[in-house]
């Protein structure tokens, strides 16, 4: 093909399309709201100015991604999200248990490409709008420069998900930079902006691999050299922060940037980072400080940095430290969040400060609100990520990825409510019709903390509900190990308001001594902080193995979970179980630096935080509970449980739990007159108390141990309509091939594996 002189200026290829709603940027958050908008049934771009998808969490970046959860290093319990995070993350699990960021990319491609509804633009960079009027957004024009090919995209609705907040920026939104005074919010925590600097920095990770052979390392030019690197980066000479054995990876530390323009400067900032990460690499090699780096080399450098703020939208409302701190409920939730709030000093790297980041845990998860993601000046845009609504201090919280994406999700089902309703995105705020947007989250599996709703339109709701077994817990069997007690150990229990019962365990002494028992609950029914003592008993102990009766006349004020805790004592051990179960979990006293546990928070002045005790569990393949018989037994496994769309245990189990040795189980669902089904939806547990980081961290098991993996549906004749094998996601969805009418259904699920009962959280009858 020879195409002749054009004697103009050729233009490229132009493509226009209207969609119902455009998303801008492609991190974690756009693809939890361009996934959930088109499984609605909206027509969707989701438009990605790089070639992958993920951002920080991408393989370009390579930070794990987390939220709530947070390394299993707080007191949030059963706090990692749900609805379409929880099902990546799952799916990652169970083809990357190894973490391999590559592979999580493909997770992410694949999970967009399924949906018939997504039209993808990667390597498509947004460079302009267009507004039908001052208050909305009617395009997007953008340009691929690997198709050399220009968009213009129209639709109804966009979602700002950008990071830098590039949309709401052009079409003139109000945002912020930076820090707010003290004084604006009465924020105790809020920096100050001289001497530690009012913005987080970037940050630029690396790899390195084992050759098994010597490998010589020859710096670039604009590396740092040696002294510069002695001299400038004190984190260096800190154990808690450097250790030659680690993956640069680890080294989220290694940041700069936060006293310049986050957005403006960014290709500065990153230049200065190489500089960084190949000088420290040049310290590590050719310093002569460290010879076990002999067969190292450097393997990966990204290529641009991770950032963590930029610009912040102004909303409708701001959250701030208090909201966060204290908890505090909102009518409109439709996420929460659980990290810590999380500052670091703006100079980074070069900060001559012992700590990296001033970390400040509350005592469990917090709601968000949906008028956190919306611009009050723009009516058509969504603004998701780090972007929305929420002071500089709270932002250190909210800006982390899993966290992200559950909002994410509540933007997606957000639009098709406003689309198919004729609402403006503001107009979802209204106390009734928020509720529209609250059952659809709840539907999808989401967890709504302190927001009491129903899905009224659960068939199950009419329907009588037998179980051929419910779990009454009056053992957990003594078949484990022994536990020594180096770190005081606490077996978590459901208890109903009323007496505690009595509790048998069996321990084991290398010589005389005394056990320390302490009966703790949270002062907050929702939370898991042992921060109330009910009582604290102490029992004499012979040399040898014995059992342990632990008797209380105290009473329990209300459903919650009661922290039985055995204290720190090296001379004893405690037996534990090889049984897992649904609803119960042993977690101990430890400490986690990474996330700035050191086995108890306590602020040094009044910085508008709580001191309080963190206990934690183990990561399988420890964490096992602990052995103990118990009188009366615990009935709080009921099949009742599945009525209610708390699909996780909060201040009770909200599971129905079959006896421990049933490797069959069935649960009859009849209604008084023929009901006509579509679909079933069943909520397994997949274990919402695992961080389940998809890159960088190693995971023992590809599958979660109780999540239901098999199951069948009968109709009332008995006959199997659906049959489902090898599941190991959260919500098993069947779907009938043509409408269903019956007086009643059997679904029997077996035993998902050994000393596991088998479980439900709840199921969705359409």
């Amino acid at each position: 093909m020879e195409e002749k002189f054009f004697s103009a200026s050729r233009e490229v290829a132009c493509k226009q399309a209207k969609f119902d709603f455009v998303v801008a940027g492609g991190g974690i958050t756009g693809v939890c709201a361009a996934i959930a908008a088109a499984r609605e049934g909206l027509k969707v771009a989701l438009v990605q100015d790089r070639p992958v998808l993920g951002g920080n969490g991408s393989s370009e970046v390579r930070v794990w991604m987390l939220g709530a959860t947070s390394h299993m290093g707080n007191n949030n319990r059963w706090s990692r999200e749900g609805g379409i995070i929880d099902e990546i993350l799952i799916e990652n699990q169970f083809r990357n248990k190894e973490g391999n960021p590559v592979i999580f990319d493909t997770v992410l491609i694949d999970k967009v490409l399924a949906e018939k509804n997504i039209s993808l633009f990667l390597n498509t960079v947004i460079y302009q709008i267009k507004k039908s009027d001052e208050r909305n957004i009617a395009s997007v024009e953008a340009y691929n420069s690997q198709a050399q090919t220009r968009y213009l995209f129209s639709a109804d609705y966009f979602c700002d998900a950008t990071g830098d907040g590039l949309l709401g920026y052009m079409a003139g939104a109000t945002y912020r930079m930076g820090a707010e005074d003290r004084a604006e919010f009465n924020e105790k925590f809020a920096p100050d902006k001289v001497a530690y600097g009012e913005k987080l920095g970037h940050s630029i990770l690396f790899y390195v691999k084992d050759t098994g052979k010597p490998v010589e390392y020859t710096p670039p030019h604009f590396a740092l050299d040696i002294d510069e690197v002695e001299k400038s980066i004190n984190r260096i000479q800190n154990p808690n922060y450097f250790n030659s054995s680690q993956q640069g990876c680890k080294y989220w530390w290694i940041e700069y940037g936060g006293r310049l323009n986050t957005v403006t400067d960014t290709e500065n900032i990153k230049y200065k980072l190489w500089s960084v990460v190949y000088g420290i690499w040049n310290y590590i090699k050719n310093s002569g400080k460290y010879p076990e780096t002999a067969n190292l080399t450097l393997e990966w450098v990204g290529l641009f940095p991770g950032k963590r703020e930029s610009r912040r939208f102004v909303g409708y409302t701001m959250l701030t430290q208090q909201d966060i701190i204290e908890q505090r409920s909102k009518y409109d939730t439709v996420a929460f969040g659980g990290w810590s709030i999380d500052l670091h000093p703006a100079d980074g790297v070069f900060s001559t400060l012992s700590n990296a980041c001033n970390q400040w845990h509350s005592k469990g998860v917090y709601p968000i609100p949906y008028r956190c993601y919306l611009t009050k000046d723009i009516d058509n845009l969504f603004i998701g990520g780090r972007l929305i609504s929420v002071s500089h201090v709270a932002n250190g919280s909210t800006r982390v990825m899993a966290t992200a994406a559950a909002g994410g999700e509540a933007i997606g089902l957000a639009t098709e409510i406003c689309l198919h309703h004729n609402m403006l995105p503001k107009d979802l705020m209204d106390a009734d019709k928020i509720k529209l947007l609250q059952r659809k989250l709840l539907r999808n599996g989401c967890y709504l903390p302190q927001t009491d709703i129903s899905l009224t339109d659960n068939k199950l709701l009419k329907a009588h509900l037998k179980a051929s077994s419910e779990m009454k817990l009056s053992e957990i069997p003594f078949n484990g190990e022994w536990l020594s007690l180096d770190h005081s150990t606490a077996q978590m229990l459901p208890m109903k308001k009323g007496a505690i019962p009595t509790i048998k365990v069996k321990v084991k002494a290398s010589q005389p001594t005394e056990l320390q028992v302490k009966l703790q609950i949270s002062s907050k029914r929702f939370n898991h902080t042992p921060d109330v003592c009910l009582d604290e008993l102490h029992f004499t102990i012979d040399e040898g193995e014995q059992f342990v009766e632990i008797h209380s006349g105290q009473q329990i004020p209300d459903n919650c979970y009661l922290f039985v805790c055995f204290m720190s004592n090296p001379h004893l051990a405690i037996q534990q179980s090889l049984n897992l179960m649904t609803g119960i979990v042993s977690v101990c006293n430890k400490i986690l630096p990474a996330v700035s546990n050191w086995g108890k928070q306590e602020p040094q002045g009044d910085i508008g935080v709580e001191a309080f005790e963190f206990w934690c569990p183990e990561r399988r393949p420890k964490g096992h509970n602990l052995a103990m018989s118990i009188t009366p037994a615990i009935e709080l496994f009921e099949v009742s449980n599945l009525y209610t769309p708390v699909y996780r245990p909060v201040a009770s189990p909200n599971a129905w739990v079959a006896d421990w040795k049933c490797q069959e189980a069935s649960l009859d669902i009849s209604w008084d007159t023929p009901q006509e089904f579509e679909e079933l939806a069943l909520y397994t547990d997949n274990d919402s108390d695992n961080a389940l980081e998809p890159i960088q961290w190693k995971h023992p098991e590809n599958r979660m141990p109780f999540c239901v993996r098999e199951l069948k549906v009968l109709d009332d004749s008995g006959h199997e309509i659906a049959a489902v094998k090898d599941n190991y996601q959260t919500i098993i969805h069947i779907k009938f091939n043509k409408k269903l009418v019956a007086n009643c259904l059997r679904i029997v699920l077996l035993q998902p594996a050994p000393l596991i009962p088998i479980s439900l959280f709840g199921i969705y009858v359409k």
